[in-house]
């Protein structure tokens, strides 16, 4: 194998050895992470302030870890506010990862949950347990976990071709399945009680208001138990990016590794739109800036995270401070966001 069959993440790998033990590392992508960890800690201040009662940044941490302020506003940080940014955090990190390990499976960059349907898939069991009279946050979301496991399932047998998953095929049939489970929630929706109707159609604008620790503590756990998972696959992923062939020659199950790591994409992306509600933009677009960010060629899950999680509170807190007091659902800033970003990105995506 030559270098330049070799990804650029691994020839820039550095090693740490300690006592028999070692960690790989890659300098610019620590650099990277270290910074939107901060950039996450600056814009987490404004967040908890900003709303109908505004509080200032240093009053905000008071509250959070002294205790400080009014009855009034520890109640609005710790009941409102603080399940609202963390939910926002959790699902950009989680759609952010789903949406790179698809990039990365079908080689792809429109490879991500919401464009292959699985997103769409996700939000079809959360309506139709909502047209059912259903308000239990804790059971939507596992609505919305069965229902886009089910999907993925259908998308990746459809997929199916002389025993392996076509990456074109994938992301063909995604969308074809996406389209036709849009029209089928419309039309469940057209079926339901208006109240009902008006209570799933609200969900399915992808909305960060009114969450609280009951949207937020599962997709937590959710991320806790996978991602440690994720990240100890990354560096198969990588390999399987030279193609299935090399990867085996590597020692790479190439299937088993694809079947696990998509198993754990389609859930923290059916665990996020549980959470908030379809959420377009996020999954497709973060871990392109990510890779931009650390030069890297492949798809690095860490910085992707951290990326998304970055894009989703910022978009939610430009969309509680726009004029005329709109208050516009995050759903529908990263769907104006996203539009504008495809028209510029997709004629370079090569540059990317």
């Amino acid at each position: 194998m030559t270098t330049n069959q070799v990804p650029a993440q691994a020839q820039r790998l550095r090693v740490l050895r300690w006592r028999g033990h070692s960690v790989q590392w890659v300098p610019r992508q620590l650099l990277v992470s270290l910074l939107l960890l901060a950039a996450l800690a600056l814009l987490v201040l404004p967040a908890l302030g900003t709303g109908r009662i505004s509080l200032s940044g240093s009053h905000a941490l008071d509250i959070l870890f002294s205790g400080g302020g009014s009855a009034l506003e520890r109640k609005v940080v710790f009941d409102i506010r603080l399940p609202r940014v963390l939910t926002a955090l959790l699902t950009g990190a989680a759609l952010a990862t789903a949406g790179a390990i698809f990039q990365s499976l079908s080689r792809n960059p429109l490879g991500s949950p919401d464009v292959i349907g699985f997103t769409t898939g996700a939000a079809s069991g959360a309506v139709v347990y909502f047209i059912l009279g259903g308000t239990s946050t804790v059971t939507s979301a596992a609505f919305a976990v069965a229902s886009g496991l089910l999907t993925a399932l259908v998308v990746f047998a459809l997929s199916l071709r002389g025993g392996a998953v076509a990456s074109h095929r994938l992301v063909l049939v995604g969308i074809g399945i996406g389209a036709t489970l849009s029209a089928l929630n419309e039309a469940v929706l057209l079926r339901g009680e208006l109240q009902q109707a008006l209570t799933a159609q609200l969900w399915l604008s992808g909305s960060l208001n009114a969450r609280n620790w009951n949207h937020a503590l599962p997709l937590l756990v959710g991320l806790v138990v996978l991602l440690p998972v994720v990240l100890l696959g990354q560096s198969r992923l990588m390999l399987l990016e030279m193609g299935d062939d090399l990867a085996r020659q590597l020692g790479v199950h190439a299937l088993r590794v694809k079947a696990l790591m998509a198993f754990c994409a389609v859930l923290l992306a059916s665990l996020a739109t549980g959470a908030a509600g379809p959420i377009a933009f996020i999954a497709l677009a973060a871990p392109r800036l990510a890779a931009f960010l650390t030069g890297d060629h492949g798809r690095p899950l860490w910085p992707a995270a951290l990326t998304g999680a970055l894009l989703l509170l910022s978009v939610d807190v430009i969309g509680q401070t726009v004029p005329f007091e709109l208050n516009l659902p995050v759903g529908l800033m990263t769907a104006l966001i996203g539009g504008v970003y495809l028209v510029f990105a997709i004629p370079r995506l090569r540059s990317l």
